[in-house]
């Protein structure tokens, strides 16, 4: 990522302030699936923004990996998680996803809420654990204008396609997916 679109994102989260706690919980177009999330294991949150979802991962049971390329972000969200207790169960990164994903275990859950680099696709799927939840949003171009980073129609089912799709939707400019990597074969 550039550097001005860094300063454009930390510009961004230094206008919002430190995230209310009350806020905290996965995002909104997940809250009807939040049951299906695990409650321990590993989790990857990639592009996590201030923590509101990776610290309700983490008051789940899970050890938490947040990443974002604001450093403005990654401080809000570490101060979030020591304020909410579980900053011990997560460790919030700044880390520029252009390189690639950053390394750690099998992630029982990867969640990505609103950003979409098609170039990860692969490397999503290959982290995921055996039976592992991806959980994964985007802007698109259904009910809204094209755009680079706007998925078009069917592109995340697409995209995922060797996953067990749970369920999935797009409409009003939003795009999601709740995919299940495959067990191995017994």
């Amino acid at each position: 990522m550039s550097r001005q679109d860094r300063i454009r994102w930390d510009d961004k989260y230094a206008g919002r302030g430190a995230a209310p706690v009350t806020l905290i919980g996965p995002p909104l177009v997940f809250r009807p699936h939040q049951h299906l999330f695990p409650t321990a294991g590993h989790a990857l949150e990639l592009a996590c923004g201030q923590g509101l979802a990776a610290v309700w991962l983490a008051r789940r049971g899970l050890d938490v990996l947040g990443v974002d390329v604001s450093p403005v972000a990654i401080d809000q969200a570490r101060k979030l998680a020591r304020r909410s207790g579980v900053g011990d169960r997560c460790r919030l990164d700044v880390v520029d996803l252009d390189g690639g994903l950053p390394p750690g275990p099998p992630a029982d859950i990867i969640l990505c809420h609103k950003f979409r680099d098609r170039r990860l696709d692969r490397a999503i799927i290959a982290r995921l654990a055996p039976g592992g939840l991806l959980a994964i949003s985007a802007l698109s171009e259904v009910g809204a204008a094209a755009g680079p980073f706007r998925a078009s129609a069917g592109e995340l089912p697409a995209a995922f396609a060797d996953l067990e799709l749970v369920d999935a939707g797009e409409g009003g400019g939003e795009a999601w997916l709740l995919a299940r990597a495959p067990l191995p074969a017994s």
